[in-house]
């Protein structure tokens, strides 16, 4: 084998060495993420925040009223949706929307409220 190929063989390990362990971190950060059960603090902090600023539009529990004038969806179905995953709620809380206010959260508080409304999730 010649030195050029020696050494392209040589990278071509350590790109299928480093893929491989970023699969593998990925493998297990999805396990985390779909089966580690949020700590009630940050459920409890989403459930205030959601009391302050959402509740004016949202049913945001159960039991929860809302403003007749809207159509915004209760955090019940929300949480319920099939589409419904936590990265998709931090993209979805991340996004200006037309119909929404122009809330700004922390990526500390746009956690608690995720974990907040996954919490109402039937199983």
């Amino acid at each position: 084998m010649s030195l050029p190929n020696l050494h392209r063989n040589t990278w071509l390990h350590i790109g299928a060495a480093l893929l491989l362990a970023l699969v593998a971190m990925l493998l297990i950060r999805l396990h985390y993420a779909n089966g580690a059960t949020p700590a009630a603090d940050s459920v409890q902090a989403g459930r205030r925040l959601a009391e302050a600023w959402c509740s004016p539009c949202h049913a945001i529990d159960a039991n929860g009223a809302r403003s007749q004038t809207t159509t915004a969806p209760d955090f019940v179905a929300v949480a319920n949706m099939p589409s419904t995953t936590e990265l998709a709620l931090k993209v979805f809380l991340q996004s200006s929307h037309p119909t929404m206010p122009n809330v700004i959260l922390t990526a500390e508080q746009r956690g608690d409220l995720v974990n907040y409304i996954l919490s109402l999730k039937r199983s």
